[in-house]
């Protein structure tokens, strides 16, 4: 039987873990280890100087052992793949994110720096993500399908498989890209706007335009263009 650890970076409450543990169920035993808040943008940020806890919580999975972790998305992998899950999980699933992680956003997700932290331990891994709407229809229509395919698929070192979900409508869906390359271009053009000012001093908000531009071939078109984007992520670092 299948090990399987989940976690996420919007924290062991969000939707799009539960869904992910109900999917992933059907593999084998489903272990989870989220933060037990939001931790979104953490890209692969360890604790290594100061401690953190994990404990245990209830889940609304039956059957899933679910532990809450006031560390990083990267930390809970790191102490779900060394101490919590026994002999080691054979796959770790990071998502379902509520917004896509693809382009130039790679860097800062902490749910693709929390499976690239399972790849670091040797354990197969996969991100889920999907538009930050509140509309799961391509999601629940494909993910059984699309886990199916993946579990299966090997990967080299330091890759992880990523999978972004199109925010619309299963009618509106144009189907799966599969071998997407993680995009060049950006997401969001970076600027930031004042929030506040004073006489020495200002406050800054992110305020990035969207770019609605991007490569052939690449995960940003396949969502552009209103496709499930599946491609191989790869850390160098």
């Amino acid at each position: 039987m299948k090990r399987i650890l989940l976690t996420n970076d919007d924290g062991i409450d969000a939707d799009g873990l539960v869904r992910l543990a109900k999917s992933a169920v059907r593999h084998g035993e489903v272990w989870v280890v989220a933060p037990d808040s939001q931790r979104s943008a953490m890209s692969h940020s360890v604790n290594f100087r100061d401690s953190f806890d994990a404990w245990r919580v209830d889940f609304p999975v039956e059957g899933v052992k679910a532990y809450a972790c006031s560390g990083t998305p990267a930390d809970c992998v790191r102490i779900g793949v060394l101490n919590i899950v026994p002999d080691k999980p054979d796959h770790v699933f990071s998502g379902i994110n509520h917004g896509y992680n693809l382009a130039s956003d790679l860097q800062y997700s902490a749910t693709v720096g929390a499976a690239f932290e399972a790849s670091f331990q040797g354990v197969h891994s996969i991100a889920f993500s999907e538009h930050a709407i509140d509309l799961h229809e391509v999601a629940d229509r494909y993910l059984d399908e699309i886990m199916d395919e993946l579990i299966e698929l090997p990967l080299e070192e330091n890759q992880i498989w990523n999978v972004n979900f199109p925010g619309c409508t299963v009618a509106e869906c144009k189907g799966i890209r599969r071998d997407c390359k993680v995009s060049t271009d950006v997401f969001y053009k970076d600027r930031y706007k004042v929030t506040q000012i004073s006489e020495d001093r200002a406050s800054y908000m992110v305020d990035g335009i969207r770019n609605w531009d991007a490569r052939e071939g690449s995960d940003l078109r396949a969502i552009l263009d209103s496709y499930i984007s599946i491609g191989i992520a790869t850390n160098i670092s």
